[in-house]
């Protein structure tokens, strides 16, 4: 195996890609299984976890890795793509032993930051060194880093207790909500909870939206009620409704009476409709604008960063109020059209409202009906009297057609090579 010289630190290679022998890419490296041992013997790294087409995580044995060049990571090209499983006797060297607590030889106290694994002249690969920061004895001040061999420092192999999720969530910083999802979702419990503490409200919210029911609920039920409360207000009010709604009524109101009165509104009324209709997989912010607003107000709105590519599709045109329930509903614009125009042009010139948009108790199938018939990604929800409630996207329906758990469904396949 060829090999960039010395030691290679796990925080310089997670997320690398990892291509097949004719160059293809089959994955990205998303954390390092090893073996830790009894005594001081080094952990044997027992191979990668590769994330693959569909988030799937599958185990690639370290033996058929045939490169670690810096920038890339080269495989045999035979590739098991049944889902990773961790074993008892196996370790995440990424999300378990990063921020653990540990004991220098001279009994002072330091946090692991970073791992390096290292071969042996039977070319077997070993974690050899540990980079740890020491606790400092002065408040806010970072203590000295020190790079030591493993030998040089105790409790790695122990049951680690309050072990934090810093130097773990920097190394996850530019993950996309969905695969820090898929991360949290494949960690152990007691793991999984340090990592929330350490999420910022927003980043946890996101983080939220892409996780089963099941575990949602079990994060929120490790936060502090005024936290969670924090957290459902950076949510989607489609995705906060849709988490309150399993949890019991009386901590949902708890939760709801701790909101901000507007964010808590918008919860409520999602509350009161059923599961599978329009109105119980629409969000009450969409992208609103008066008549009179230019194309370029329209551009600059759905640039913003906080509207996903099928809410930021269109804008809704409306009287004021340009709030859900707004003012008489005027029709949709969308965003090719706002291209085509000069930026000076009003949007009230450039609406379409020729079809028989969702009311709230449109079906699930009817609505999956319109955005197909219409080649559209959103659709306008409107009341009996013309006004906008809110809208339904894509993604919400596909949320609801796909079967139960789907976020946690894999098909076992065999192994299989990618190339003859």
């Amino acid at each position: 195996m060829s090999t960039s010289p010395g030691r290679i630190f796990l925080s310089r290679i997670i997320g690398q890609e990892v291509f097949d022998p004719a160059g293809d890419q089959v994955g990205k490296l998303r954390d390092v299984v090893v073996s830790l041992r009894t005594g001081r013997q080094r952990p044997r790294v027992l191979g990668l976890v590769v994330e693959v087409l569909g988030r799937r995580r599958v185990f690639l044995p370290i033996g058929r890795i045939t490169s670690l060049d810096s920038g890339q990571i080269i495989t045999t090209g035979v590739l098991n793509v049944r889902r990773f499983e961790k074993r008892s006797s196996e370790t995440l060297a990424i999300h378990e032993l990063f921020d653990r607590s540990v004991m220098l030889s001279d009994a002072r106290r330091g946090t692991v930051y970073d791992l390096a694994m290292e071969q042996d002249p039977r070319r077997d690969w070993f974690v050899g060194s540990v980079a740890v920061q020491e606790v400092s004895k002065r408040f806010g001040r970072r203590g000295p880093r020190h790079v030591l061999q493993w030998d040089e420092v105790t409790g790695l192999t122990g049951e680690e207790t309050g072990q934090g999720a810093t130097h773990l969530l920097a190394i996850m910083d530019e993950m996309r909500p969905a695969d820090l999802a898929n991360a949290v979702l494949d960690l152990p419990a007691k793991r999984r909870t340090e990592v929330v503490g350490e999420l910022g409200d927003e980043r946890l919210a996101d983080v939220l939206e892409e996780l089963p029911d099941t575990v949602q609920v079990e994060v929120l039920g490790v936060l502090d009620p005024e936290r969670a409360a924090d957290v459902l207000e950076e949510m989607d009010p489609d995705d906060a409704a849709d988490l309150l709604g399993e949890l019991p009524p009386a901590t949902s109101e708890q939760l709801l009476a701790l909101m901000e009165p507007e964010d808590a509104e918008d919860v409520r009324r999602l509350l009161t409709y059923e599961d599978r209709t329009a109105g119980g997989m629409m969000t009450t912010d969409p992208v609103i604008l008066p008549a009179d607003a230019t194309v370029a107000e329209a551009l600059a709105r759905i640039r913003e960063q906080e509207y996903p590519p099928a809410l930021a599709a269109m804008v809704y045109v409306c009287r004021p109020p340009v709030e859900t329930p707004t003012g008489r509903f005027l029709g949709i614009v969308h965003f090719q059209a706002l291209l085509r125009e000069p930026p000076s042009t009003q949007v009230g010139h450039l609406t379409l409202n020729d079809i028989d948009w969702p009311r709230p108790d449109t079906t699930l199938e009817q609505v999956s009906s319109l955005l197909a018939s219409y080649d559209m990604v959103a659709l306008p929800v409107v009341d009996e009297n013309a006004h906008l409630v809110g809208a339904v996207t894509i993604d919400d329906v596909l949320d609801h057609l796909l079967p139960e758990g789907w976020r946690e469904r894999d098909t076992d396949r065999t192994e299989v090579s990618e190339h003859a």
